[in-house]
């Protein structure tokens, strides 16, 4: 069993809405069927017990050893605690070669259970062994290393529930929610709109005080002090017991509370000094340890927080009484898990000698040992939930506290005896006030009822109704993406909307190139959606990119097929079938939002399938209003764009739009088919984001097709007295659409200028120039640029071939590059002459072409 290739799908695709990891399997004529390995499914029950029954047999009923790479690569991942249910193996058109589908949590681990999934699967099929419990070690060890904290994560979890997109951007946890112009971004538990002052003044222990003071919040007394003298003196002045700690510090580091000797007050010093250099002392409280959490301006969750501490048996050590509290699985390291292991460190063996004790001490029955004297839970500590006892007073000062400092998200830490009194009645006050809390001690307390913070941070972030996103629209198809594309965010940028859009050209945000080059994948739809000026995007949508990643968005408003005709790069990463294709290209309808619009071709068969599988609504368009499929659909009182007596017409039951073709210039008034399907799918597409319809003939009237609008599609030149269209047609749909288009143009003679891309079909490449050789009288062969994988001359052989038997063409000439093939037509014009021009070097032809005919 060989594998050729790894790909991670990391949104919707071919196979799933999941994120997956794709391989390509190849299998030996024996591991095609494990009926011809004896014992192979006994050795791997063997050695991955849990990993349950293999998949359903396919059709043929035989199962492979891909099948089997299949169900342990998932078992893997779900006995490490993933949670991932979807997986696939499908046969390739080659004899023996599979594409193996597995959903995955974490990318990382999900390569990670592919390559140990490998490994067992060739020990069961050799006999040998395999260690399991070490593979799932590696595997939960990545996967906390990777996954979100449980902080973030509620507030993921949270956005999900609620439908708003997210995205990690970096691999810590600086997390954006929503799309473009509507985003949001998170650091932990801290929000966007959170100022850079407000945590400054929260990390300045001393200032916040002084705030909290003013603003009538019960706070000890206290003072920074400059070391460990001052800070005895400081004890005395404000009277022991006190806290020292460090004036900035996080999570109750260096922290030593309830100190009443000179001794102790020294040591908290020294302590302190180990994390911050700025140190002070202030009054200690007597009483309990709160930690109020404060979301915008509401009380959402409350704690009470409880040491580090033991119960002693009469029978086992305080190191033994740790190990076996240090057992809870709910105990791990660092803050993945809801509780964290208790430490014996130099702090612990103080608090212990307090007490008369060391590890080694074996505490009577019943006897409290505390470890800690502050209560932090990434110390060790404990939580209650006891937001259901905390005095409306209370809250109040907790909302006060966080409103003064500016925290829109804040831990507020209370001490009092009593949480369900008044603070002012019990000497209690705030100690601390904390930017970014911990969240684990609400969502998982240690005892009592977890509450949902993280929805109380996206409700606050994202009001009701809100979801964070901006319309996207997806272009799809064989022919008119790019066009479609730039034609509507031309009329959406003419209703006043700022536009990112992506296509085969480049990134454009807004009007401003961005980003050059092939840019229909995912990559670059993920840039723009995280771009801040963008309140619509528009995408072309290549079968490249969601072969590669999938799709860059969970979900579109608008999906629209211009067309599939007969196909293009057909044999290429096995979608070898128009099937094939339609399968790929459905992939942005099937992903169309409950209330979006799928714009769909109903004069192209395998596009108007599609409706029966749009989640939303469906908007077909055709010239041809008489089709059976548009006729029934607007019988239905359903949306259709058609073309009537000289006008794009757009019905939706009674209400009917029409714009004259004359005032539409990118089709030549109605006389270029092509262009006028690209306008009737591209008002459909505005027209289903609400666009008015007086911005919508306003676009399409100032939109026309030169090379600066739309380059490299039917731009046209003068020269001579003659005509130059340029154009990227590069399948035998588009040159056919092109033929059409031509042939309605007047002409003394027409010419043609083409090669062939070599990734495409032998017949593919022969039907070009069969098609132009019934148009054109004259057609001159270049050899382009790359010739993806074709022999020197191999494809202008092709080119020729398609050309035996031409009803028209009486001239053939052979040119090497493709200047020099421009330079030889154009040369050749004559005054009413049409030369199309079939570049393959897009920005640097329709150059060479405006210097020559002088429209530079």
């Amino acid at each position: 069993m060989q594998v050729s290739r790894i790909r991670a799908l990391r949104g919707p695709n071919l196979w799933t809405r999941h994120t997956a990891i794709e391989a390509v399997v190849s299998c030996s004529e024996q591991e095609c069927s494990l009926e011809h390995l004896p014992g192979f499914e006994e050795q791997l029950s063997r050695l991955f017990p849990a990993m349950g029954a293999l998949p359903v047999p396919p059709a043929d009923g035989k199962l492979s050893t891909a099948h089997a790479l299949e169900r342990v690569t998932l078992a893997l991942q779900a006995q490490a605690g993933c949670a991932v249910s979807f997986s696939r193996t499908t046969p390739a058109p080659e004899e023996g070669v599979y594409q193996v589908v597995v959903q995955y949590s974490e990318e990382a681990v999900g390569r990670l259970a592919f390559d140990l999934a490998c490994k067992l699967c060739q020990a069961a099929q050799d006999g040998g062994s395999f260690d399991l419990e070490d593979a799932l070690h590696q595997l939960r060890e990545i996967d906390e290393d990777v996954r979100l904290g449980p902080s973030t994560g509620s507030i993921v979890d949270a956005a999900v529930a609620r439908g708003i997109p997210y995205r990690r951007l970096t691999q810590g946890s600086l997390v954006q929610f929503g799309w473009g112009a509507q985003q949001r971004r998170i650091q932990a538990a801290e929000v966007d709109s959170t100022s850079a002052i407000a945590e400054s003044i929260a990390q300045d222990k001393e200032l916040t005080k002084k705030l909290l003071q003013s603003a009538g919040v019960p706070v000890p007394i206290g003072r920074p002090v400059e070391d460990a003298d001052d800070a005895w003196a400081a004890a005395q002045e404000i009277g022991v017991p006190v806290v020292v700690k460090p004036r900035d510090g996080n999570q109750g580091k260096g922290v030593a509370v309830n100190l009443t000797t000179r001794e102790q007050v020294v040591a908290g010093f020294e302590a302190a000094r180990h994390f911050r250099d700025d140190i002070m002392v202030e009054k200690y409280l007597p009483g309990i340890d709160y930690r109020l959490l404060v979301v915008g301006n509401k009380l959402v969750a409350a704690a009470r927080r409880d040491p580090p501490l033991v119960i002693g048996d009469g029978q086992h050590t305080v190191a033994e009484l740790v190990a076996q509290v240090n057992a809870d699985p709910r105990r791990g390291e660092g803050h993945a898990t809801s509780l964290t292991k208790i430490r014996f460190d130099d702090i612990a063996r103080a608090r212990l000698a307090e007490q008369g004790l060391n590890e080694h001490s074996v505490p009577t029955l019943g006897q409290r040992v505390v470890l800690r004297n502050n209560a932090n839970l990434s110390t060790g500590g404990t939580a209650t939930d006891v937001t259901d006892e905390v005095h409306p007073e209370v809250a109040a000062r907790a909302i006060a506290a966080a409103l003064m400092v500016g925290l829109d998200i804040c831990g507020v830490d209370v001490v009092c005896e009593n949480i369900a009194r008044p603070l002012e009645e019990q000497s209690g006050g705030v100690v601390e006030v904390n930017a970014a809390p911990g969240l684990r001690m609400h969502l998982s307390p240690s005892f009592g009822k977890g509450r949902n913070v993280g929805e109380a941070v996206i409700n606050h972030m994202f009001p009701h109704g809100d979801d964070g996103r901006v319309p996207v629209v997806a272009v799809t198809g064989t022919n008119g993406k790019t066009t479609t594309v730039r034609l509507i965010s031309h009329l959406l940028r003419a209703s006043g909307q700022r536009v990112g859009m992506t296509n085969t050209d480049g990134v454009y945000v807004n009007g401003r190139q961005t980003d050059s080059g092939d840019c229909s994948g995912p990559r670059s739809a993920r840039n723009v959606l995280m771009h801040p000026d963008v309140d619509v995007a528009v995408f072309e949508t290549a079968r490249g990119g969601m072969l590669r990643e999938g799709l860059a968005y969970d979900r579109c408003q608008v999906a629209v097929v211009t067309n599939l005709g007969a196909g293009d790069h057909l044999g290429l990463n096995y979608i070898t079938t128009l099937e094939d294709l339609s399968v790929l290209k459905k992939v942005i309808v099937l992903n169309v939002a409950n209330s979006g619009m799928a714009v769909l071709n109903a004069a192209d068969p395998e596009v108007a399938e599609m409706a029966a599988d749009c989640p939303g609504q469906v908007t077909f368009f055709a010239q041809d209003e008489h089709h059976p499929v548009m006729a029934m659909h607007r019988v239905q009182g359903k949306r259709v764009v058609f073309v009537q007596d000289g006008h794009v017409v757009a019905a939706e039951g009674a209400r009917v739009v029409r714009i004259p073709l004359t005032q539409i210039p990118v089709t030549r008034d109605g006389t270029i088919g092509f262009q006028v399907d690209n306008v009737l799918s591209s008002v459909a597409a505005v027209w289903a984001l609400g666009v008015s319809w007086g911005k919508i003939c306003e676009g399409l009237a100032s939109f026309e097709s030169n090379a600066r609008a739309v380059p490299g599609r039917f731009n046209l030149f003068d020269h001579k007295g003659a005509t130059v269209i340029a154009d990227y047609g590069h399948n035998p749909d588009a040159i056919q659409a092109l033929t059409s288009a031509v042939l309605n143009m007047p002409a003394r003679e027409r010419s043609v200028v083409i090669s062939g891309a070599g990734d495409r079909r032998d017949e593919d490449i022969r039907q070009q120039t069969r098609i132009l050789g019934m148009a054109f009288d004259e057609v001159v062969l270049y050899e382009d640029a790359c010739q993806r994988g074709r022999v020197e001359g191999e494809v202008v052989a092709l080119l020729r071939e398609g050309l035996q038997g031409a009803t028209k063409t009486r001239r053939v000439h052979e040119v090497k590059g493709e200047f020099k093939a421009i330079d030889l037509a154009l040369d050749n014009l004559q005054p009413g002459d049409l030369c199309l021009i079939l570049i393959d070097q897009v920005e640097e032809a329709l150059a060479h072409i405006a210097k020559k005919t002088g429209s530079s």
